[in-house]
């Protein structure tokens, strides 16, 4: 008698074990079949994509403030094509000298430029050269500041600024 109890309880301990070996097995045979559907999943998206951008679908560039990885840093890029116009629009911030700033109570200050062909140009903020823009204008320092757009792909930002003082002989008291 007891020795049928040992082989009973020896067989209920074997099919527990049994038991407990098969149902993990079972769960591995089916986690790779669900792993596997990811990974096609991941496949075919990753394909798609790369269609869409040969297609010209998908494929954005925001830079950011950062230069275009696009151009090349050897050739140097013209500001503007065709030729100059006519004037102090046609002259680079380089080219023209302060020589004096007047007050004007109503419109705001004005600037007053001698450019590189001997005559005076008078320029108000928001007025342009051939590379940029005059954007302050400070009559108690006698200073002016234009932003100049400066086209090398090296640089973070497309502009820089540049000012320009009075000299002591162009001061006015």
């Amino acid at each position: 008698m007891m020795r049928r109890r040992w082989t009973w309880l020896a067989l209920a301990v074997g099919l527990a074990v049994l038991a407990a070996v098969s149902a993990p097995v079972s769960a591995q045979e089916t986690a790779p079949a669900a792993g596997e559907e990811q990974r096609n999943e991941a496949v075919e998206k990753i394909l798609r994509e790369q269609q869409e951008m040969l297609q010209g679908q998908r494929f954005t560039y925001d830079p950011a403030a950062r230069r275009d990885p696009f151009l090349s840093l050897l050739e140097k890029v013209p500001l503007k094509k065709g030729p100059r116009p006519k004037g102090v629009a046609g002259m680079l911030v380089s080219e023209i000298d302060l020589v004096g700033v007047v007050r004007d109570s109503s419109d705001g200050n004005v600037a007053f430029f001698s450019g590189s062909d001997n005559k005076g140009y008078f320029l108000r903020v928001g007025d342009e050269v051939y590379d940029g823009t005059l954007i302050a204008i400070d009559s108690r320092t006698g200073k002016v500041t234009f932003r100049q757009q400066v086209d090398d792909p090296r640089l973070i930002k497309p502009y820089r600024d540049v000012e320009k003082r009075l000299t002591a002989e162009g001061a006015i008291q």
